[in-house]
C-alpha cells in the first residue's frame, strides 16, 4: 500500500443484545487500500462491527468515523459503503446490467453515465457482454462477480464483504478469492472482509484481526499472526499446533531453554519478551517439527502412533514423553510414510517456537 494513513476508525466501540455483548470495546484503525479480514468463530462479533459500520446496527457506546468524520446518525443508503453478503440479494427481475445499475440511479446519475459505469464495471470484474443476462442464467462464481460490481460501481471509500465466497464449492471459493485479492489492488479500494475461514483470511489479507468473544486478540499481518501468534486463542484457531506446558529455566541470547514436564526434558525456544523462571505455554506447528538426524543440535525420542496422508504431506502423531504431538512431514512421490510403532528423533529450530504467556491457558 502506498499510504498508511487511517480511512475508517472504531474506539471503544461496545455493542450488547439483551446481557449478551458482543462487541466488547474494539478499537480498531482500518488503513486507505487495505485488505482487512475480521477472522474468528461464530458469535466473536466480527459480523456485528461490519453491520454497524454499514449502519444496520448502531454502538451503544464508542465512535466509529471514515475520513476522521463520525458516521453514526448516517442512513446506510449515504454511507460511502460497499455491501456483498453471502446472500447476494440480486433483483431475479433485472438483468446483470440493471442490477449493476440500480445504486447509480438511486443517485441520480445520468443516463451516459451509468452506461459508461457498467461496461467499466463488467469489465473489472471479467463479465463483459454478460450485461444483458438474466440473474437466473448466471453460474454461481458469475453471481458473486455481479454482486461485487454493483457494489464498486458507486466508487464507494470502503466495501464491507461479509462472508461472500462460502455457499460456493472450495474449487471456485479459490479461484475468487484471486478474483477478489486482484480486484482490490486494481482499484485501491479498502476493503473488510468478514471470514471464519483462516485459509481464505491468509491469502488475500494485508492485515488480519483475529476475532474472539468480542474483542480482536491480534491485529497483524497474516505472516505474523500465523507464525508469531500473541495469544494461545489465536496459535490454536489460526492453522494447527501443539501446545506444551513449561517453565522457562534459562535466557542465553536469543534463545530460552524451557523446561516440559510432559516431554520430561528441557527445549528451546525464543528468549525475546521472556524472563528465567516464568511459566509459558510453548506452541510448536506440526510443520516445524522435523525428524532429527546427526547434525541436529539437539533431538528428543519418539514413537509413531498414527499416519494419515494428506497429500503434501503425511500427518504424524507420535508419543513423545508423556504426551502426543501432531508432526507435518512432506510427502516425496515414491517415499513411504513411517511405520506405525516406529522410533524416531525429533527436532526443531528454535526461532520456530512461540512462548506464550501461561496465564493464557
Amino acid at each position: 500500500m502506498a499510504q498508511l494513513d487511517t480511512l475508517l476508525a472504531l474506539d471503544g466501540v461496545v455493542k450488547t443484545f439483551g446481557r449478551h455483548r458482543a462487541v466488547d470495546g474494539v478499537s480498531l484503525a482500518v488503513r486507505r487500500g487495505e485488505f482487512l479480514t475480521l477472522l474468528g468463530p461464530s458469535g466473536c462479533g466480527k459480523t456485528t462491527i461490519l453491520r454497524m459500520v454499514a449502519g444496520f446496527e448502531h454502538p451503544d457506546s464508542g465512535t466509529i468515523a471514515i475520513e476522521g468524520k463520525p458516521i453514526q446518525g448516517i442512513p446506510p443508503y449515504r454511507r460511502p459503503i460497499g455491501l456483498v453478503f453471502q446472500n447476494l440479494a440480486l433483483f431475479p427481475h433485472l438483468t446483470v446490467g440493471e442490477n449493476i445499475a440500480f445504486g447509480l440511479r438511486v443517485r441520480r446519475q445520468p443516463a451516459d453515465q451509468i452506461a459508461r459505469s457498467i461496461d467499466e464495471a463488467l469489465a473489472l470484474v471479467e463479465l463483459s457482454g454478460y450485461g444483458e443476462r438474466r440473474v437466473h442464467e448466471l453460474s454461481g462464481g458469475q453471481r458473486q462477480r455481479v454482486a461485487l460490481a454493483r457494489a464498486l460501481v458507486i466508487r464507494p471509500a470502503v466495501m464491507l464483504l461479509d462472508e461472500p465466497l462460502g455457499a460456493l464449492d472450495l474449487k471456485l471459493r479459490r479461484q475468487l478469492q484471486l478474483e477478489l485479492k486482484q480486484i482490490q489492488q486494481r482499484t485501491g479500494t479498502t476493503f473488510i472482509f468478514v471470514t471464519h475461514d483462516q485459509e481464505e483470511a491468509i491469502t488475500m489479507s494485508d492485515r488480519i484481526a483475529v476475532m474472539n468473544g468480542g474483542r480482536v486478540e491480534q491485529l497483524d499481518t497474516a505472516d505474523r499472526v500465523y507464525n508469531r501468534p500473541a495469544t494461545e486463542f489465536v496459535a490454536t484457531f489460526v492453522g494447527d499446533t501443539n501446545l506444551l506446558t513449561g517453565r522457562v529455566t534459562a535466557t542465553s541470547g536469543p534463545v530460552a531453554t524451557v523446561a516440559i514436564p510432559a516431554l520430561g526434558r528441557d527445549v528451546p525456544a525464543p528468549a525475546e519478551g521472556t524472563a528465567s523462571g516464568a511459566g509459558v505455554r510453548l506452541s510448536i506447528r506440526p510443520e516445524n517439527i522435523r525428524f532429527a538426524d546427526a547434525a541436529s543440535p539437539w533431538q528428543m525420542d519418539a514413537r509413531v502412533l498414527e499416519v494419515v496422508y494428506a497429500g503434501a504431506a503425511h500427518r504424524y502423531t507420535v508419543e513423545a514423553g508423556q504426551t502426543r504431538l501432531q508432526v507435518a512431514a512432506p510427502a516425496s512421490p515414491g517415499t513411504a510414510p513411517l511405520a506405525i510403532g516406529h522410533r524416531v528423533s525429533l527436532t526443531w529450530t528454535p526461532e520456530n517456537a512461540v512462548l506464550l504467556p501461561a496465564s493464557a491457558h
